[in-house]
């Protein structure tokens, strides 16, 4: 169970003891689930349906919420969920897409106000990523609730690192309702040089899969000292029940307007990385990161035409230009992978312009360039991070909320 957190000096109306600092063990205590038989039988129960379990720490305290239209309690928005459970929710932050999921990647959310509670909605997507200390003032507990994807250029958990940095900096506890990670099965790809590639599409040195839920990288980021020196929030994480690392999950809502499906969020850390070349991977048709193709036949038969969608993606790249490549729409997705990267790169006959600046952010290096440059296999290049990889399943184990797959 969750030991006390030592809060703070807060203000003298701010009493937080049922908050805690997991320890490794502690963390450990904390599985709700110890066995794979039990993931079969029984239906995963979110951190955001432990309603009683939560209930008491929100009640007299005024409430912040960082949501988007994956925060759904059995059908009902947590919002909504809590408003009727007479919790003080005083705001709303808002993450990349929206507090309703529905602006495209990389697209400016302005601050608004909620329609249907008249709460004022902040954009962590627009003029700060981080709450200032003005915009969090008065608030007892930021309560995070966002399905997340487990891929490190994946920006939802860049928001909850900038949240728990506010919150830290402010005095202000942070509660983290936890949700699966449809990627938490495996772990792969380079450990983020957060010197020289650090940004919101990589903030924190993990691999490009980290197999952790948000709970798990909270208290990660929390430990691990990576909120700044001397620097903790105090931290309260609602885990789920009958969820293993080992669970197959579905989404039932889509995380993203641009992850449509199952597929494309297994085949989203391999496909992003086109992100970072001259290629499309199918923003602008209706299966965005299942398809790859550029203007050149000598990229494969399969063609696609990306056009402008109001709301998912409004000028995608090679907007309008006829696309020649891959269909991935029914490929077997084994986890990370370089072969379509590779692929794409050896076919090119103008590979100087096969890469833009932003492949470095999303690779999480200056080396793999220069590797797939240099016509290095897809077994040279992944074993040039396993070393720090190896290192980082050890930090990971002490994190572990749930049973793990190995």
């Amino acid at each position: 169970m969750f030991s006390k957190f030592i809060v703070l000096l807060f203000s003298s109306f701010l009493v937080l003891t049922s908050f805690c600092h997991c320890t490794s063990q502690q963390t450990k205590n904390s599985v709700a689930v110890k066995s794979k038989e039990v993931t079969t039988t029984l239906p995963i129960a979110m951190g955001a349906e432990q309603i009683n379990t939560y209930l008491h720490i929100l009640e007299g305290k005024k409430i912040g919420l960082v949501v988007n239209n994956t925060s759904i309690v059995k059908g009902t928005h947590l919002l909504d969920t809590l408003l009727l459970s007479g919790v003080d929710v005083v705001k709303i932050f808002a993450p990349e897409h929206g507090f309703r999921g529905d602006t495209e990647n990389g697209g400016h959310v302005n601050d608004q106000v909620d329609p249907a509670t008249s709460l004022s909605i902040i954009s962590l997507h627009g003029k700060n990523k981080k709450p200032t200390a003005e915009q969090i003032k008065g608030l007892d507990i930021l309560v995070f609730d966002m399905q997340d994807v487990g891929v490190r250029f994946y920006t939802y958990y860049c928001t909850m690192f900038y949240v728990m940095q506010a919150a830290a900096e402010n005095h202000v506890a942070v509660m983290i309702l936890d949700r699966p990670n449809p990627n938490g099965h495996y772990i792969d790809g380079p450990i983020l040089d957060t010197v020289t590639c650090r940004s919101f599409v990589g903030l924190l040195p993990i691999p490009i899969v980290h197999g952790l839920t948000l709970g798990e990288m909270a208290q990660m980021i929390n430990d691990e000292g990576w909120l700044g020196k001397n620097k903790t929030c105090p931290l309260k994480v609602i885990p789920m029940l009958n969820y293993t690392h080992l669970t197959s999950y579905s989404l039932p809502i889509l995380p993203s307007p641009n992850l449509p499906n199952d597929q494309s969020i297994q085949l989203y850390p391999s496909v992003c990385l086109f992100e970072g070349t001259k290629f499309s991977l199918g923003r602008g048709t209706p299966f965005p990161f299942q398809v790859v193709g550029y203007p050149d036949t000598i990229f494969g038969k399969f063609s696609f035409t990306p056009v402008s969608i109001p709301g998912k993606s409004n000028e995608p790249p090679l907007m309008n230009k006829k696309c020649y490549g891959i269909d991935l729409r029914t490929a077997q997705t084994n986890g990370f992978t370089l072969m379509y990267l590779l692929d794409m790169y050896r076919k090119d006959p103008n590979k100087a312009t096969f890469f833009i600046p932003f492949f470095e952010k999303l690779i999480g290096n200056k080396t793999v360039r220069g590797m797939i440059e240099r016509g290095d296999s897809e077994e040279t290049i992944k074993a040039s991070w396993q070393t720090e990889l190896m290192a980082y399943k050890v930090m990971r184990k002490k994190y572990l909320l749930y049973t793990d797959f190995e």
